[in-house]
């Protein structure tokens, strides 16, 4: 199917129409070849009652993507309430959901993230001012497997505001792009993805760029710079297969009312606090910032009340916040002055510590840049404690590396709710989570399940990049042996635009604080190592930007991050040894034919050792046996019971165990578990033995030298020669001290 076809019937008899015709002569559906797999966008068959509906489809992965706008604003309404929803079925991927009620629950990780991914970039296409209740609803309808649906969902989401008539200044178009054997790959499938050292969402409209999200292998900031560019290159694809679309099948844009301030209040509001603003904005601190600028605005709301009684506190918010943003901007472009002092590519005050609580925590890291603070804690458990969950769309559905983040409302001197987490707390602990995760050693080197908690104590400005440094921090202290240490930094940009709405100037800044994440135009935060890039993500409150002032935010953040890297590393720049507290672990290895024999029947063997050593006991199908206890004599224990069962018999060795029966003729000892040996009356002791249970009863543990084994392989112990051995020894002791 080639861009631009239709799905039409041709089989209408002239002049004749019934209503299932009708509806397949609204059918129309576009076809984009971006990667191996073409993308199918399809309007007009499902939905049909929503403003605008498509479904996506790439092989045999397909999204419905629907989007409604209110006709009405709400009495009241202050901002744009935009929602963005994507739901995954289990019947798309041909499966049951699990659990007692058998029915999809609440929004699982991976559903958030999608919906952050949709809803991000855009947000900044709809006109300034639309306050209409708007909301884009995603559901997977099928799941092959192997073609991820985020992608689709994001194109989709485009395409269903394009072809309906809410107000959008779309398309946008959105690939993910993978490197494999070097080699750069439009929308890899999830096998080619396990391959891949870089998973990067690019979203941009024809020209620009809009939005970035993913992780890299320590990716080179030069190769990272040539994978944005190979993937503006397929979104331009992508966009003008939407706008042939919407031509085909879109509908009249509606008429709406912007709400924006008025310029009546905006007088009011520059007469009262135009030659003030500055000074509070400018403010030492953040607490200072807001109480000089509560005031004035205080001050605002006052006068306008007073000449316009009839003036909303919306009214009077909009207007406090142009004039503190034109004030923001002028500070900026024409002072190169920011709200804290600093120089515009200048960090903020740096602080790392680690070992900041008792040993009871594994490790403990925090790090803090200005007013920006944040305490992580390393948790180390046995692999087997890694997290497992359902993936209906294929790809991972384990991890054995998890990161959580958490944002108390004291952390920016509020009240408010407190317990579970909130969209914004999933998407924050994702981005730190990968960009950390590829310096983890691998469970072969590190038999470990590890736990990352980043509590937000302090939060003026990418806190989730202060996560990346402190969770570093905290896994260095627990003895991690990371491949290299990890930090972030994110850069801001300020631009101005002339009469013609092209951008005129722009300056980037480095360590953005809240206010000028909230005035200005971008936060791109950028994760790596010494060696190149890790994790990334960009939001943009405009409808693009050229790649290269992205391009330029790459290198300020790189080095940012060094000299940031550099005071981590002077807190800890090696592995520490592991906390008496957190488990300790032994590997060893056993044939692979003999697992059975560890486990015993019923698992008789392995429970035993486990309950006579304290120790946890994990076996792999190749013989690798995992051995975790909380003290190192739990460990040894456990370790010598393992290694004894499969070590084999040895003459002229000497060996401990049980005395298991006893007989007229002598005593069977275990010398190796389920081997016994036969200790002969003769050799229980020097001289005559007149009955075996004089020297020796069942349970008595004894120590005896092997002094054969018979061709049928029956072992012979003898306790007298194990003595002798021993007064031998003592003697030549003895008489080397002499």
């Amino acid at each position: 199917m080639k861009p631009g076809a239709d799905l039409c019937s041709s089989e209408l008899v002239p002049g004749e129409s019934t209503k299932e015709e009708n509806i397949l002569m609204s059918i129309h559906a576009i076809e984009c070849t971006v990667g191996a797999q073409p993308i199918i966008i399809e309007t007009g068959k499902m939905a049909r009652l929503a403003d605008g509906a498509v479904t996506v489809r790439c092989g045999d992965t397909v999204v419905l993507v629907t989007a409604v706008s209110a006709t009405k604003v709400k009495d009241g309404q202050s901002f744009f309430p935009l929602s963005v929803e994507y739901k995954e079925k289990a019947a798309a991927a041909g499966v049951f959901p699990g659990g007692f009620f058998k029915r999809e629950g609440r929004p699982t990780e991976k559903e958030i993230l999608t919906c952050r991914m949709t809803d991000r970039p855009l947000r900044p296409l709809f006109p300034k001012g639309y306050l209409y209740d708007t909301q884009v609803i995603a559901i997977l309808l099928s799941a092959d497997g192997e073609n991820d649906s985020d992608i689709l969902s994001i194109n989709g989401a485009s395409a269903a505001l394009c072809v309906s008539d809410i107000p959008f200044q779309g398309p946008v178009g959105a690939v993910r792009v993978g490197r494999v054997n070097g080699e750069f790959v439009i929308n890899p499938t999830n096998s080619q993805r396990t391959e891949s050292d870089l998973d990067l969402v690019y979203v941009g409209n024809k020209t620009d760029v809009i939005m970035i999200e993913g992780a890299a292998n320590e990716l080179p900031e030069a190769e990272f710079v040539k994978a944005l560019r190979f993937a503006q290159e397929n979104v331009t694809k992508l966009c003008e297969a939407q706008e042939e679309l919407a031509r085909l099948a879109g509908k009249p844009k509606r008429s709406y009312e912007l709400i924006v301030a008025k310029p009546e209040l905006l007088e009011i509001g520059y007469e009262i606090a135009g030659d003030r603003i500055e000074s509070a904005i400018y403010a030492d601190s953040k607490v200072e910032r807001q109480k000089k600028v509560g005031a004035l605005r205080d001050e605002v709301e006052a006068a306008i009340k007073e000449r316009y009684p009839e003036s909303t506190d919306f009214d009077v918010e909009q207007v406090f916040e142009y004039i503190q943003k034109k004030a923001f901007r002028i500070s900026i472009m024409e002072k190169n002055k920011r709200a804290d002092g600093r120089g515009l590519k200048q960090l903020r005050q740096l602080v790392a510590e680690v070992g900041c609580l008792p040993s009871v925590v594994h490790g403990s890291a925090l790090f803090a840049r200005g007013e920006t603070m944040a305490m992580a804690l390393a948790t180390l458990a046995p692999a087997e404690e890694k997290q497992y969950f359902d993936s209906y769309t294929g790809g991972e559905d384990q991890k054995r590396f998890i990161l959580h983040y958490n944002f108390p409302p004291f952390s920016v001197g509020d009240t408010g709710r407190f317990g579970g987490q909130n969209r914004r707390e999933i998407g924050h602990g994702a981005l730190a989570e990968r960009s950390i995760a590829p310096v983890i050693p691998n469970e072969k080197d590190f038999p470990y399940a590890i736990r990352v908690s980043s509590e937000i104590m302090e939060s003026n400005g990418s806190t989730s990049m202060a996560t990346v440094c402190a969770g570093t921090m905290s896994l260095l202290h627990a003895g991690v042996p990371l491949i290299r240490p990890v930090a972030g930094i994110s850069v801001g940009l300020v631009t101005e635009f002339n009469d013609n709405d092209e951008m005129d100037r722009y300056e980037t800044l480095l360590d953005i604080i809240g206010s000028e994440d909230f005035y200005g135009d971008m936060d791109f935060k950028l994760c790596g190592t010494s060696a190149g890039v890790t994790g990334y993500q960009l939001d943009l409150k405009l409808p693009g930007i050229p790649l290269s002032i992205l391009e330029e935010a790459i290198e300020i953040a790189r080095v940012g991050r060094g000299d940031i890297l550099q005071v981590m590393d002077a807190s800890i720049a090696a592995p520490g040894p592991m906390s008496p507290n957190a488990p300790r672990i032994e590997t060893t290895k056993i044939p692979q034919d003999r697992i059975g024999e560890l486990i015993g029947p019923g698992g008789k063997n392995i429970k035993a050792i486990q309950a006579e050593s304290g120790a946890e006991i994990n076996i792999e199908e190749d013989g690798t046996v995992h051995i975790y206890a909380s003290k190192q004599e739990g460990l040894d224990c456990a370790l010598t019971m393992i290694t004894n069962m499969f070590r084999t018999i040895e003459v002229g060795e000497l060996y401990t165990g049980k005395i298991v029966s006893t007989t007229t003729f002598g005593a069977f000892m275990e010398v190796l578990p389920g081997k016994d040996g036969l200790i002969h009356i003769s050799e229980l002791a020097e001289g005559r033995t007149a009955k075996t249970e004089d020297i020796v009863k069942i349970g008595d543990v004894v120590t005896a030298k092997c002094i054969g084994i018979d061709e049928k392989g029956r072992v012979k112990m003898s306790i007298r020669a194990a003595q002798r051995e021993a007064k031998a020894a003592e003697a030549e002791a003895a008489g080397v001290t002499e």
